[in-house]
Formats: structure tokens, sequence, C-alpha cells
């Protein structure tokens, strides 16, 4: 993970902090609201910068098509809610749910852990993406977690192995990073950073 996680600034509003919110006042809000439940705290974020909803579309693009080939289940993208528990409601950047799994995508949330989760950095949800998201999505069985970091030029992926979150590798002959749930699912992270 990015040593350069900070707690967030001003670009986040955050509720007070003796105040814990649960998803039922989480469901109060208005529809699209740009609110995430983390920690039992109401937390709003500023619409993404064009570099990150340019990379959400071109790896929800080269997901989308790779899991319709297989017909492995379904990609979403935000704004979606994550239903992890009552205090814990995330919108990811792009969710996928298996095939065997799509009980859990109701019209309203998913309910429980996607299987593979991507989150893409920008300057004002770094912190929550890399830390406290970070640890829910360990905790509630997230299999595989993707962190895109368009600043940086990377791409990092993390498999759940006995309950832990475990890095792996950037192919070395290829330059490209693999998904563990999905076989055969590569990406290069020329194919998703826009140039300059």
């Amino acid at each position: 993970m990015d040593a350069n996680c900070r707690e967030p600034d001003l670009a986040y509003k955050v509720t007070p902090e003796e105040t814990v919110h649960t998803y039922e006042d989480y469901r109060r809000l208005p529809e699209g609201a740009p609110y995430e439940l983390i920690g039992g705290k109401l937390v709003m974020t500023p619409s993404p910068g064009k570099r990150h909803q340019i990379v959400l579309k071109r790896l929800l693009k080269l997901l989308d098509k790779h899991v319709e080939e297989k017909d492995a289940g379904e990609v979403l993208c935000a704004p979606r809610d994550v239903y992890l528990a009552p205090t814990e409601v995330y919108q990811p950047d792009i969710l996928f749910v298996a095939k065997d799994r799509l009980e859990i995508s109701a019209e309203d949330k998913v309910n429980g852990a996607p299987d593979l989760i991507m989150e893409i950095l920008s300057p004002s949800n770094a912190y929550y993406d890399l830390k406290k998201k970070f640890k829910a999505y360990e905790k509630y069985g997230v299999k595989e977690y993707w962190i895109i970091d368009p600043e940086e030029l990377s791409i990092e992926v993390y498999d759940l192995v006995d309950g832990k979150f475990r890095p792996a590798g950037q192919s070395e002959e290829t330059g490209s990073v693999s998904s563990f749930i999905l076989p055969e699912f590569n990406v290069k992270p020329k194919e998703v950073f826009p140039a300059g």
C-alpha cells in the first residue's frame, strides 16, 4: 500500500466524531447523495476528476467484456451500494459478483462482499481506500481487491488468503496484472492510464 496515504482533508465531509450512523440513517439520504457509510460515519466525497473517470471507463470496459464472454457473473460500477455491516456501506468504483453468488445482488444494493472490488485512488479518497476500506474488504471477505493509482500509474492486486489480503505481483514478462478469481483476465497498465 502507498506510504503517502494521509488523513483526509477538507475535500471530505465527515459526521461529528460522537455520532454513529447505521444503514437505516444512510437509507434516508436522497438518492444519488455522494456519501458512503464508513465506520458509522457518513462520509461525503467530491466528484472524481477526469483522469479517474477515464481510468474507470477503461477498466470497466475490459472487465465487463471479459465477464460477459465467460458468462462469469455481473460487473457494476459506482454508485452502487455494497452493504457489509450496519455501519459499513460503500460504493466501490467497480465490483464483480460471481454467477453462483448473484443472489447477493439485489435491486437496491449488494448484500455482502462482492468477489472482486476495484478502487481508483483520488487525492481525496486515498486514505479511505488504502486504510479503512482495505481493512473492511479484508474483514468481510472480498476475495480480490484492486487498487489503481492514476498518479503512480500502478495497479496493485490483493488476494484474500486465510482471511488476510496478500499482495500479488506484476508479471515481469508481460508487465500485466492478473486476477486470481477470473482466470485469463489480465490488464496492462498502459491499457487503462491516459497518456500525458
